[in-house]
């Protein structure tokens, strides 16, 4: 499988973060008098940007949060991954054995992706080419941020080769014309994570950077 850039999604790919991340939200979004639930977050908004999660919220309810509920939500946020992110296992070995150019192009934002990659060690792998949502002006599913990544680097679309966990972030490499492989290695994925990638369109599946690593750069 031959390309010219690996652009890897951050949460839930690269770090561990999804599952805390769906706690938090769920617990914080109803404490702030909009009921949520894990199994919601993760069904609905996972690979979207925290203020597109807020206004899809805020359009449903026919109400706005808080003013300072950001600030409450990143705080939370910042405090559970300083005592639980972990990165996913073998990352570095495997990135590094693709031997390409390579970025991250994640819905979160600029100081959240240096937060939680410095944390786990990870941000020297990839600095400064880590892109955020927060650059373009539509998050995934759209493919602006993919699309973004690919013209920084001055690599075609199609040379490009994805990792992404959700739903929203295999559409949005789709449509940016790039081959996705579907990283399904996160706690928060379940039995039937595989198949909404694939239906999502989504090229292969891995449960592991190792699978990754055997797919892309076979024995």
């Amino acid at each position: 499988m031959g390309f010219d850039l690996l652009i890897c999604d951050c949460d839930g790919v690269l770090i561990d973060s999804e599952v805390i991340a769906c706690e938090v939200d769920a617990e914080t979004f109803t404490a702030a008098g909009f009921p949520l639930s894990v199994v919601e977050v993760r069904r609905r908004f996972v690979g979207m940007s925290q203020a597109e999660m807020r206004a899809t919220l805020e359009r449903e309810a026919g109400r706005r949060l808080p003013d300072d509920f950001d600030a409450r939500l990143s705080a939370r946020l910042a405090a559970a991954f300083e005592r639980e992110l972990t990165a996913l296992p073998d990352v570095r070995q495997a990135v590094l054995a693709l031997g390409t150019r390579r970025c991250v192009a994640s819905s979160s934002s600029p100081d959240r992706l240096r937060h939680t990659l410095t944390l786990t060690g990870l941000y020297d792998l990839f600095a400064p080419h880590v892109f955020s949502a927060s650059q373009v002006e539509r998050g995934k599913p759209a493919p602006d941020l993919f699309l973004f990544a690919a013209a920084r680097f001055d690599v075609a679309p199609g040379r490009c080769l994805v990792v992404e966990d959700s739903v929203a972030g295999v559409t949005a490499a789709r449509a940016a014309g790039m081959t996705v492989i579907g990283f399904t290695g996160g706690a928060h994925c379940d039995a039937a994570t595989p198949h909404r990638l694939l239906e999502a369109g989504a090229h292969h599946i891995a449960h592991s950077w190792r699978e990754c690593q055997e797919i892309l750069v076979p024995a």
